[in-house]
C-alpha cells in the first residue's frame, strides 16, 4: 500500500441496506460487561467502515476496555492484505492474515493476474507480524461453476504458502464442506488450520477433531436458528475452539443486523459458555491459550512502524 495509513480512512464500506433492501440500524451497540479473563478476536475486518465508521484505533480501544487482548486483521484481496500487514506493523494489538478470498480468485483469474497476485500474497506472508494466510478456501454459494477452477487453484496455492512460511491457515468454507476437506487432505493441511466462522454441523466438527483442525465460532452461534451450530460446538474438543467476530458482519444476538466490532466478543463468548455448560472465564482462558498456540503471542515481535 502506498502512502501513509490514515486510521479514519477505511478502504471498504459495508452496504447500509439489509437483505430485502431495508435500511439497517447503523448505530453501534453499547459496550458489554467486560470479560474477567481476556480473549482474542480470531478474525475481523477493521478496514471495512460500517455505521459510524469508527477508525481502527477506536475499535481496538473499545475492545481493550472489555477484555479483548488483540485481533487478527484479515485481508480479502491484495489491497486489504497490504492494509492488514501495514496495520499489524504499527499496532501492537493487531496481527495480520493475508490472502485472496475465494470469491476474489475468479476475478484475478479473469484479469490474467492470479499468479501475480499469489506471488504478492507470498511476499506479504513473509512479514514478521503476519501470522496467518487467509481467508482462503472455497465458496460455492456466491461463485458458480465457471469460477470454481480458479477458486481451487487459489486455495491450493494458499495452502502451500502457509506451509512454506509455517503460518496458520484461515479457511473460508461456504456450501463446500466436502470439497474443502478433500482439498486439505489431498494437498496436505498446514499444522495449524482454522475453519473461520465455522458453519458445519456435528459431522464436520468430528472431521476437524480427527484432523486436529481448529474451529472458530462467530456471532452466528448465538442466532436462534443455529442449533446445529451449537451442537457442533458441543461436539468440538475444547482445545480446538476459537472465537471471532468476522466484524462488521454477523453481529451476535441481541444486536443482529447492527454493526459488529471486536468489542462485542463477550456476547458470543458468554453464549458459547452457556451452550457448553461452563464458566465464561474458564472458556476464555482456554480460548486464549489456544489462540496463542495457533498464532503466537502478540508481543513476540515488536511493531516496526511508528503509529
Amino acid at each position: 500500500m502506498t502512502g501513509p495509513i490514515d486510521g479514519a480512512a477505511h478502504i471498504r464500506k459495508r452496504s447500509e441496506e439489509a437483505q430485502g433492501g431495508q435500511k439497517r440500524d447503523l448505530s453501534y451497540p453499547p459496550l458489554p460487561q467486560a470479560l474477567t479473563v481476556p480473549v482474542y478476536d480470531n478474525h475481523t475486518h477493521l478496514e471495512i467502515a460500517d455505521g459510524e465508521g469508527l477508525d481502527y484505533r477506536e475499535h481496538l480501544d473499545r475492545a481493550s476496555s472489555v477484555g479483548i487482548r488483540g485481533v487478527i486483521q484479515v485481508g480479502n484481496d491484495l489491497e486489504t492484505s497490504r492494509w492488514s500487514a501495514e496495520i499489524a506493523a504499527r499496532e501492537p494489538r493487531v496481527l495480520a492474515a493475508v490472502a485472496l478470498h475465494p470469491n476474489e480468485a475468479p476475478r484475478y483469474a479473469a484479469e490474467g493476474i492470479l499468479q501475480e497476485a499469489l506471488r504478492e500474497i507470498d511476499e506479504l506472508a513473509a512479514r514478521p507480524r503476519v501470522r496467518a494466510v487467509g481467508e482462503t478456501g472455497l465458496d460455492f454459494f456466491r461463485t458458480g461453476e465457471d469460477g470454481r477452477k480458479a477458486q481451487l487453484e487459489s486455495f491450493e496455492a494458499h495452502i502451500e504458502i502457509a506451509k512454506k512460511h509455517s503460518l496458520a491457515l484461515q479457511i473460508h468454507d461456504r456450501d463446500a464442506h466436502d470439497e474443502v476437506v478433500e482439498t486439505l487432505e489431498r494437498v496436505g493441511a498446514p499444522e495449524k488450520t482454522v475453519f473461520h466462522c465455522f458453519s458445519g454441523g456435528v459431522d464436520l466438527a468430528r472431521v476437524c477433531a480427527r484432523n486436529g483442525w481448529y474451529m472458530s465460532f462467530s456471532g452466528t452461534v448465538t442466532f436462534k436458528n443455529a442449533q446445529p451450530l451449537r451442537d457442533a460446538l458441543i461436539a468440538a474438543p475444547r482445545n480446538l475452539v476459537l472465537v471471532e467476530t468476522d466484524a462488521p458482519f454477523l453481529t451476535p444476538t441481541p444486536f443482529r443486523g447492527r454493526p459488529n466490532a471486536p468489542y462485542l466478543i463477550p456476547h458470543t463468548l458468554r453464549s458459547m459458555a452457556e451452550t457448553l455448560g461452563t464458566d465464561a472465564s474458564m472458556l476464555a482462558a482456554q480460548i486464549t491459550s489456544t489462540t496463542e498456540l495457533v498464532y503466537g503471542t502478540w508481543d513476540s515481535e515488536p511493531v516496526t512502524v511508528s503509529a
